[in-house]
């Protein structure tokens, strides 16, 4: 129910379907999206609107993902080995364990309220989930290994298979897992351990992982900008907010080789230091 009257003069559903239409959303497409919903300006409805429009223009056929992750599922002393003493045994109980209801924190509104809605479905990654709606939901989430968690055996190899697309609102090639994706397949891709409880079998347990580093800004924002401008990528803007929609395949064949080259240039250079 709603406890506020509608904002005037805010986009519309019918705004947000025209705008998607043009980015070049289509019906039964498979669709992750990475946005910023203060970027569009005023919707009315706020993020309901955004989701909905989107299915809309997805069709029954179409499905809508989200990432949905959970960045306060994790060791908050990190660094920290050897036997805990009681201030870093309390820091670390006061750590939540995965569950599919576990809100998702820093990813915005719209994968907020996505993994919330009646027949949404999240995987099952302590750190990493996404949450999914529509036809292949199920499908994309189905499996996500514990390492690797946006390497082949999870949601964004599905989407690959899949053929799917991304759709960037407001928000660059920074936020755009796919490229973490595409470098877990480069021969030497930068790493990071994932350090996070879990449940076994009745028992909480501490997991280290290894996955795909953290990027920075260092490489993915050139690697996306050169995909976008030799596949001939149009920005189009959907209210205030730039958006562009990109396919995955493509873009992760081109992201693998530009990586390699861009992560062979920086070994070059740290044997040269």
């Amino acid at each position: 129910m709603r406890t506020t009257e509608p904002r005037t003069g805010g986009l519309t559903s019918t705004d947000l379907v025209e705008g998607w239409r043009r980015t070049g959303v289509r019906e039964g497409m498979s669709v992750i999206v990475h946005s910023s919903l203060s970027s569009i300006g005023r919707v009315d409805g706020g993020a309901a609107t955004v989701i909905d429009s989107l299915r809309t223009v997805l069709g029954p056929a179409g499905t809508l993902v989200t990432p949905a992750f959970t960045w306060q599922v994790t060791d908050p002393d990190h660094g920290h080995t050897g036997v805990p003493d009681a201030a870093v045994i309390e820091r670390r109980a006061a750590v939540p364990t995965f569950r599919p209801d576990l809100p998702s924190t820093g990813m915005g509104a719209v994968p907020e309220l996505l993994r919330t809605l009646p027949g949404s479905v999240r995987s099952s990654h302590p750190q990493a989930s996404v949450a999914a709606i529509g036809a292949r939901a199920a499908d994309i989430v189905h499996r996500q290994t514990l390492g690797f968690a946006i390497g082949r055996t999870s949601p964004f190899g599905r989407l690959h298979d899949l053929g799917g697309h991304i759709l960037l609102v407001g928000v660059g090639h920074d936020r755009n897992t796919f490229l973490h994706y595409a470098e877990s397949l480069t021969p030497g891709p930068r790493l990071k351990v994932r350090r996070f409880p879990l449940d076994v079998d009745g028992e909480r347990a501490w997991v280290e992982t290894l996955d795909v580093g953290n990027d920075n800004g260092r490489h993915f924002p050139v690697v996306g900008r050169e995909f976008e401008e030799r596949a001939g990528i149009e920005e189009v803007l959907v209210g205030n907010a730039p958006c562009r929609l990109i396919p995955v395949r493509p873009l992760v064949a081109f992201a693998v080789r530009r990586l390699t080259e861009l992560l062979d240039a920086d070994e070059r250079h740290s044997h040269h230091q």
